[in-house]
């Protein structure tokens, strides 16, 4: 996965912290819509320097893909699988179909906030790859 940041300072040992801004999906225009209010969320992140990027510096950050897609796979994937799994053992078993899926669900989502945990514990490497431009400034 890749991500245009900006380098904010330098590290030792070849890193830098890097600003990232994320952004809600609808881009935060929320008073035309009435919609949710989501804001701009900013986030430091260390990443390997080895092109020598300086401060202000815009560069492309790029991270391993396989954490990324594992986590959306636990999130969306394992309550979906847990809540059909439960209504056909809910059905053909006692006849509480809708009952036993809920209870399934809410089981897996148990499971995403053990999962969660154990994963913000974890620190996702992040490489400057390339650069995007120099800052102005």
């Amino acid at each position: 996965m890749e991500q245009t940041v900006r380098v904010r300072r330098l590290l030792p040992d070849a890193m830098a912290e890097v600003i990232c801004i994320r952004e809600s999906a609808c881009s935060g225009d929320c008073h035309k819509c009435s919609g949710c209010g989501a804001a701009k969320q900013t986030m430091l992140l260390t990443a390997k320097n080895p092109i020598g990027a300086q401060p202000g510096d815009l560069v492309v950050v790029s991270s391993e893909s396989k954490s990324v897609l594992q986590a959306a796979a636990v999130l969306y994937l394992l309550p979906l699988l847990l809540f059909l799994v439960g209504y056909l053992l809910g059905e053909s078993l006692w006849q509480r179909g809708g009952l036993v899926s809920i209870a399934c669900t809410l089981v897996g989502v148990a499971l995403i906030k053990v999962y969660d945990r154990r994963l913000s514990k974890k620190n996702i490497a992040y490489t400057i790859t390339a650069y995007v431009g120099k800052s102005p400034c």
